[in-house]
């Protein structure tokens, strides 16, 4: 499945808003929440919330996408993203807030490089386990 650039983009920006409501409040209400989204986009681009968000309220106001990628990398960098809004909520709830503060940092910065200058961490630790390992044989 090829994605429009522009989605994962929205989705890191949405993402970034809500980890710094997660840094600012220490929720691990929120972090948990941020990490169901996070699990539901690794399980399928479809299901990616955000993403929905984008293609039913933000691409229907915009030109017709010209560039797009390949979703496998996205959906990665959303599992990755679901092991540290994960570690932050578990932090948070278990009354270790310093782990849920670093987890949810570590996102945060990952989702702001996204969402500022369209680098996606999670996408490039995909493509450089690929070129390691190859690709998935079944």
């Amino acid at each position: 499945m090829q994605l429009d650039v522009r989605g994962p983009r929205f989705a890191a920006t949405v993402t970034t808003v809500v980890l710094i409501a997660i840094l600012l409040t220490g929720s691990g209400w929120l972090a948990a929440a941020q990490a169901v989204v996070f699990l539901a986009g690794a399980i399928s681009a479809r299901t990616m919330l955000y993403g929905v968000l984008y293609r039913k309220l933000v691409a229907p106001r915009l030109a017709k996408a010209t560039e797009f990628e390949p979703s496998e990398p996205v959906r990665f960098a959303q599992g990755v993203g679901f092991v540290f809004a994960a570690v932050a909520a578990a932090g948070f709830l278990s009354g270790v807030p310093v782990v849920g503060f670093v987890a949810a940092a570590f996102a945060l910065i990952a989702a702001f490089l996204n969402a500022a200058f369209g680098f996606c961490l999670g996408c490039e630790m995909y493509l450089l386990l690929r070129r390691a390992f190859g690709p998935r044989t079944a």
